[in-house]
């Protein structure tokens, strides 16, 4: 646990489960305070609030809030200053996504990648640097992907907004240098959420061969590793960018994808 004089307030957006929470987890781990964000009923957050909570005895709240719309971004950051100060760690991780080639792909369903995968991350930080400047401290962290350096088909709202925000990180990055504030980015690769897990499904039904089949199949495609990256592991290089030994690392990106960017 960190001492009182280090102990930080860390809003994750999209954290009500699956990479958010691990990565909550462990920036409570490292003794932040931490506000959970996202689409469920407080009543359906609740166990994992409290989980979290009683195991590393910090502060931990949930907020339900929707960033495609800047009532919502402004209420959640509202609820963020007013529940845990700050706050002084912030990790744009929510994200939208639709599977359509682009002649397919319907207006509507466009406007709200770009509102939740990034500008929400824009007004986020934009509302929390101030608070950051006037304490000389802070960590931002926007979750890209792999396929924000890389094209891919059937995913353009992805693909452009992971890409988009890499400029966004850069570009805090440079104003913010010289400060104690950090801006980076973290490009992970394939992981085992529930939505690839259920395509992988797909697969081997449509196949007919094992999930374990299926699995290594997938895998082919994309990580040299040929296994999928760890939640948890992308919530430690979180945490890291987060403490002491990230103070001079800034604008950059860390690719998690067992050597995918490499091949």
């Amino acid at each position: 646990m960190m001492g009182a004089a280090t102990r930080r307030s860390a809003l994750v957006t999209g954290s009500s489960a699956g990479l958010g929470y691990a990565v909550a987890e462990s920036l409570a781990a490292a003794g932040h305070d931490i506000v959970l964000h996202g689409l469920d009923s407080a009543e359906a957050v609740e166990p994992a609030r409290a989980a979290l909570q009683a195991r590393h005895g910090t502060t931990v709240v949930y907020c339900k809030a929707d960033l495609s719309e800047l009532a919502g971004i402004e209420r959640l950051m509202a609820v963020a200053c007013e529940a845990c100060g700050g706050p002084d760690i912030i990790v744009n991780n929510a994200v939208v996504r639709h599977f359509a080639p682009i002649e397919q792909f319907s207006a509507a369903d466009w406007q709200r990648s770009l509102a939740v995968n990034l500008t929400a991350p824009f007004h986020i930080i934009r509302l929390a640097l101030p608070a950051m400047r006037a304490a000389d401290f802070g960590r931002i962290v926007n979750m890209s992907s792999h396929y924000g350096q890389r094209g891919a088909e059937g995913r353009v709202d992805y693909v452009t907004t992971k890409t988009g925000i890499l400029g966004l990180t850069r570009a805090v990055a440079l104003e913010t240098a010289g400060t104690g504030i950090t801006c980076n980015a973290v490009s992970p690769g394939t992981l085992s959420t529930p939505a690839i897990l259920d395509r992988i499904d797909a697969m081997a039904a449509a196949r007919g061969i094992s999930r374990e089949q299926a699995t290594r199949d997938y895998m082919k495609q994309r990580q040299p590793s040929g296994r999928f990256v760890r939640l948890e592991d992308v919530g430690a290089a979180v945490a890291f960018l987060c403490g002491p030994a990230g103070r001079d690392i800034t604008g950059t990106v860390i690719p998690i994808d067992g050597g995918w960017s490499a091949a």
